[in-house]
This record gives structure tokens, sequence and C-alpha cells, in this order.
């Protein structure tokens, strides 16, 4: 049963407006140093008439920087004469923990990418996730949230969509994924589901895109260019923005099952066999654990269970006791 409480977030914005409008999402804030303050959410509308509309998004996670970068250059740019339909931009989503550049908000600590659909009484995170499903993913035909690998995971560049269902849905995904132009693209399987933004839009019957184009908790030339490109294209093949999209070679890639992922048993010093982009056989070493607390011990051994490519990495250099190690992915033949 949805909750019909209202949600304390407001726009400064009107999305049925027409032209370009920048603004905020005000979510009321009570602190120490500011009794009546608020949470604000840049956001910017770019409307032009009838049309698709997309959700673009960033910032998730705070410490991933590709997508809020590209997002607040879009904003900047896109004009209304360029489209047809509206183009909803919110650089960062949970703009506590981008402020902070920490994964989780420094206010409640939760991953707002585990906290859907949220609460309209709940905490911070919560509430921002409440908007989210009940306000803007309702308006969107196809959303894109850009990811990266933030502090803690290093990835090859890569757009993904999930199977979901609705092969019509799931087709028109692919389709976007495609169009993203990302050097990989990934038919996605989640670890877990629950809570996450891609299943809200997914349930929701939006077609969602979610892009992981780098990582180590920085952003490159490179990985900037990708997502700024990656997005225009989308929006040139939604339908919502004139033009032509700026082809790119891209390399299928599925992650099938559980043994695409490896995780780390033990604590302490990690030493890579292989690195990003490189195959790999079932059964080889692809990293060893150094004990930190004596020397003469031996490494303890992290094998691949399964052959692939790895797509992406542990960083930095040390691991705890489950900790993700590898993602290890099938090529999939053209």
């Amino acid at each position: 049963m949805s909750d019909l409480r209202p949600s304390p977030i407001s726009s400064t914005v009107d999305f049925e407006a027409d032209g370009c409008h920048h603004g905020f999402l005000r979510l009321p804030y009570s602190r120490d140093d500011s009794a009546w303050g608020f949470v604000t959410i840049p956001i910017t509308v770019v409307r032009n008439g009838s049309g698709p509309t997309a959700l673009l998004t960033g910032g998730n996670h705070g410490d991933e920087y590709e997508g809020p970068i590209a997002l607040f250059d879009l904003a900047y740019t896109l004009r209304p004469e360029e489209i047809s339909g509206r183009v909803i931009i919110v650089p960062g989503m949970n703009y506590p923990a981008l402020q902070s550049a920490t994964r989780t908000s420094p206010i409640d600590r939760l991953n707002l990418n585990r906290s859907f659909p949220g609460r309209p009484d709940g905490t911070v995170t919560e509430k921002i996730a409440d908007y989210f499903q009940r306000v803007l993913l309702p308006m969107a035909d196809v959303v894109v949230d850009c990811h990266a690998g933030g502090k803690t995971i290093d990835f090859l560049p890569f757009a993904a969509a999930h199977i979901v269902p609705n092969k019509v849905q799931q087709a028109e995904a692919f389709r976007m994924v495609e169009a993203f132009g990302a050097p990989y693209s990934v038919k996605m399987l989640e670890i877990d589901s629950v809570g996450l933004f891609d299943t809200a839009a997914e349930e929701l019957g939006k077609v969602f895109v979610s892009p992981e184009l780098g990582g180590g908790g920085t952003a490159t030339a490179a990985s900037v260019g990708r997502t700024k490109r990656g997005l225009r294209n989308v929006l040139t093949a939604a339908g919502i923005a004139r033009g032509i999209i700026e082809p790119q070679v891209t390399q299928w890639i599925d992650m099938p099952d559980q043994d695409c992922f490896t995780f780390a048993e033990d604590s302490g010093l990690i030493e890579f066999s292989v690195d990003l982009g490189d195959s790999v056989a079932k059964g080889d070493t692809v990293a060893r654990i150094w004990p930190l607390g004596h020397t003469g011990v031996s490494p303890i051994v992290i094998r691949s269970r399964r052959e692939g490519i790895v797509m992406g990495r542990h960083f930095p250099g040390l691991v705890k006791s489950g900790d993700f190690v590898m993602l290890i992915a099938s090529l999939i033949e053209p």
C-alpha cells in the first residue's frame, strides 16, 4: 500500500513550464548550526513542448564524480530549443553525501541506493528516496543514473541495464545502453536488488540505464568525456534531443550468476595478480592477501570462480573480511 502522507520536500522549479529552470529541491532539516535550515538539492528542468521525459541523476553515492560533473555541465549548456519534451537533471541526488565526498549520507549514514521506496517521515535519506519514488520517477520515461566505483572499487567503463520481466521495457533499456556508447555494455546482475533506485524505476515500468564509468574516488578527462557523450546520445536515442547519435564501439558483457563476484574472507594487504581488462580462467589466482601482523606467513590466495574478463576490482590496497575483491564477467560474442 502506497504512503499517502505528503513529502516534506518542495521544488523551487516548475516541472510543467517551458524553458530552462534552475533551482532546488528543499528539504527542511533542523540542525545544531541552523535551527530552521534546509537540505537544498540543485535541480534543473529543461522543457520544450510535448514529448518524452528523461530523468538524469548523479551523486546517488557521494564519492562518485563522473555523473555530477557531466550533469552540472549539461544543466549549464542544454537549451530548450535543442529538445522536444523534458529533461530533469539532478547532479547530486544524495547532496549531503556529495558535499562530504562519502558513499553514504553524513547525516544518517544511510546509502540512498539501498533506501527506496523511502519514507516521507523517515530520515533525510529516506525522505529523498521517497520524493524520487513518488514525484520524480512517475514523470520519467527514461532514467539514467550515473555511477562509478567511488573510493572502494575501480571499474572498466560500462553502461548497464537489467533483465526484467517486461521484455519490451528490457529491449528499450538495452537499446539505450547501446546508444550510450560506453566501451562495454553489460547485462547486469545485482548482488541484492532490494532498496535500489534501479528496482524502484523498473517496477514503475521505466527504462533504466546505469553507467559505471570509473572509480578510485576520482574522475578523469576520459571518464567525464564518456559520460557527457553518453548522456547526449541517450537523449537523442530517446527522441528528446535533436541531432544524431555519436557512434561508439561497445563490447557486450554478460553477468549471468553470482560466480561473477569474488569476495575476501580474510583481512590484509591485497596483491592483485590480474588487472582490469585481463582475461582469466576458472581457478586462476586473481589476488593474494598478505596478513599485516607477521612476516614469514603465507598469503591467502583468491581464485576466480569463473572464466571471463576482469571488469572491476577492489580499491585501494587494504581489504577486510567480506569486502568485494573482483568482478569477472563473460564476453558476449557478436
